[in-house]
């Protein structure tokens, strides 16, 4: 397990290191570039952010059939998950091109950033696409337990983005626009590699078998046409991932409403708030890691009907995911005075960041097993489940977070809601997997 989880932390944590790099090289153009930027990252990162089931529905479905010992099953659904991605992504682009005015002025973008939001997000829709392909091909590279090269195409996107941003904003003066078309032409070199990947393992799958990876064809087709668009596998893919869109939707929102709360009790709050949830996602991209190879492991022993294998994988990750969750709660508590500084010269911010960052550390051993059940669930292909127990737990955080400034409460109050938050979705995913209802075996479920 460790052997998948170290390579996805790598690949998840290098993906906002993009948004990062941006902010760093815009952030000289001066702060009317650099907030445009944020208000466009923002609305660009939540428009992909919300298909993270492309990723996560394939990972399970490939899974499966790599545990089948059908691997041309498992190649041919991850090119109806890569034919979505590209449907799903022109939907997008047609979507925000026309209404990017719209959207950042939606957002409460100042009159001097909003043209500058505008322009790059216009110009970055165009990479939604590649965007999605990436994470439909790289829940397909785990789902045949490589999460090595997920890794090495993060960090390869990360070190052009890079380099595109510094040439094209400053050397070629585009200004903005050249670190949106830097970033479109890293994420395109990103799905280039992953669709040469995909099509070079269907390639060797049928020079191995004598026959080509569409089932059903007796080999009499060439190799090529698994790649076509299949209408079925791709609503099959479509049905599969809705659930997990609605959890996505339904944490996002939860994500949302904590923030629009921090932003009424006051700009110290506000500003600690943000520093506390970057904490906290990052350490979430630490324990996702563990869920991404759970989603995996899982996958792989139901699809070869292994029930009591999955449950042991289960057990022991659960295991990994509380002691990684006590490890990571020990680090923050322990490293609160210096996080402090490192974001904020305020002391006022500094004081509300030292106890929010408190309430974060002792929750961690409660994230460490919501992560991993997630994963588990996800591997067994129990959206339906998960889409449930998302939009539950979003109807007890909503009304504990807004009743926080009603009360008179602080930032720490608010991150004790999402604390109840977090303790909710653990109810819910513990007495999923105690009941073993999630554990159906077969090639598919």
């Amino acid at each position: 397990m460790v052997a998948l989880a170290l390579p996805a932390f790598g690949a998840l944590v290098a993906e906002p290191l993009f948004v990062m790099v941006d902010s760093a090289i815009v952030g000289h153009l001066g702060t009317a570039q650099l907030a445009g930027l944020g208000v466009a990252a923002a609305l660009l990162t939540t428009a992909v952010n919300i298909f993270v089931f492309l990723a996560y529905a394939t990972t399970a479905a490939v899974a499966r059939r790599v545990g089948a010992g059908d691997l041309p099953a498992a190649l041919r659904q991850g090119i109806d998950g890569i034919w979505l991605a590209l449907l799903l992504g022109a939907l997008v682009i047609a979507a925000v091109l026309p209404a990017a005015p719209a959207l950042v002025d939606l957002f409460g973008a100042s009159g001097t950033a909003a043209p500058y939001a505008s322009d790059y997000l216009r110009i970055s829709s165009l990479g939604i696409p590649a965007m999605l392909v990436v994470l439909a091909a790289t829940g397909v590279l785990r789902g045949l337990q490589d999460t090595r090269t997920p890794l090495a195409v993060a960090v390869g996107g990360f070190t052009a983005n890079a380099g595109l941003n510094a040439i094209l904003v400053y050397g070629a003066g585009l200004g903005i626009a050249g670190s949106a078309w830097g970033t479109v032409i890293a994420q395109n070199g990103m799905a280039a590699v992953y669709l040469w990947v995909v099509v070079r393992g269907i390639r060797r799958q049928s020079c191995e078998s004598g026959r080509t990876a569409v089932k059903g064809d007796g080999g009499t087709r060439g190799w090529w046409a698994a790649l076509r668009p299949d209408p079925a596998g791709i609503r099959a893919c479509a049905h599969a991932g809705l659930p997990l869109l609605v959890r996505t939707v339904s944490l996002r929102a939860v994500l949302l409403i904590a923030t629009a709360v921090a932003a009424r009790l006051g700009d110290t709050e506000i500003a600690a708030h943000q520093i506390t949830l970057t904490v906290w996602s990052l350490l979430a991209f630490a324990l996702d890691a563990i869920a991404i190879a759970g989603q995996a492991i899982i996958g792989r022993y139901l699809g070869a009907g292994d029930a009591d294998g999955a449950r042991a994988a289960c057990r022991r990750m659960i295991e990994w995911g509380v002691a990684c969750g006590v490890v990571l709660g020990l680090l923050v508590a322990l490293a609160r005075p210096l996080v402090g500084p490192l974001f904020s010269s305020d002391p006022a911010v500094q004081d509300a960041l030292m106890s929010a960052l408190l309430v974060v550390a002792i929750s961690q051993p409660v994230s460490g097993v919501v992560f991993v059940l997630d994963g588990v669930l996800m591997g067994a292909g129990d959206g339906p489940y998960l889409a449930w127990s998302m939009l539950i737990t979003l109807a007890v955080f909503a009304p504990v977070a807004f009743a926080v400034p009603a009360l008179g409460a602080g930032l720490t109050a608010l991150w004790w809601a999402m604390t109840l938050m977090m303790l909710t979705r653990l109810a819910a995913l513990w007495l999923r997997a105690r009941s073993g209802r999630w554990i159906v075996t077969g090639a598919a479920r």
